[in-house]
């Protein structure tokens, strides 16, 4: 496994470990809030959350899935962009994550709650994937369904951008998801050189 995929699900697994076994407001100080929530329970909004949240997940289910992503998916990217834009491509896409979903929710209104989890990152390099890989076969867990990666990364956009429009599945930061696939996009775009962009 490349080191820098390697290092992201090593911090995200020890991270959750510490949220499990200490009492600690990790979730107070370090997931993404709205920037005004106005509830006494929470720290607010704070700068460093636009990273930070990303290295806190909701459960067992929620870092497995993210982590198994990142280990399928992220090693390939990685040998393909090499480490360093690797690295500087997944954190801009949790940061384009977390700013479409502050912009978003706070558009949409709604109760505030804290937002957490890796999968800002994780869609861009699905994005990636797609992007790069298109014509590689994968194979969904449920269903065990095989098809291309480009019509399995677009299927997922797809459907994250319904659920995020009908309110389908709440809880999930459907539009984070999008965001970081947005991000995604236009470092890869950067880095083709092409629109917006230009060398």
């Amino acid at each position: 496994m490349p080191p820098v995929t390697q290092a992201l699900i090593v911090v995200n697994v020890a991270v959750f470990l510490l949220q499990m076994a200490t009492d600690l407001p990790l979730i107070d100080w370090f997931a993404l809030w709205p920037v005004s929530t106005g509830l006494e329970a929470s720290s607010g909004f704070e700068p460093w959350q636009l990273i930070s949240y990303s290295f806190l997940h909701g459960g067992v289910a929620h870092i497995l899935f993210n982590m198994f992503a990142l280990y399928m998916f992220g090693g390939e990217i990685e040998r393909l962009f090499g480490s360093r834009f690797y690295l500087a491509y997944y954190f801009a896409c949790v940061l384009s994550a977390a700013v479409t979903h502050l912009i978003v929710t706070g558009w949409m209104g709604g109760t505030p709650y804290p937002t957490v989890g890796a999968s800002g990152g994780i869609y861009g390099l699905l994005l990636a994937f797609g992007l790069y890989f298109p014509d590689r076969r994968v194979i969904l867990l449920f269903p065990p369904i095989p098809m291309s990666a480009r019509t399995f990364v677009f299927g997922f956009a797809a459907l994250e951008l319904f659920f995020g429009i009908t309110g389908t599945a709440a809880g999930i930061a459907h539009f984070a998801h999008l965001g970081g696939m947005l991000g995604g996009w236009l470092l890869i775009q950067y880095r083709r050189g092409r629109f917006p962009f230009r060398r």
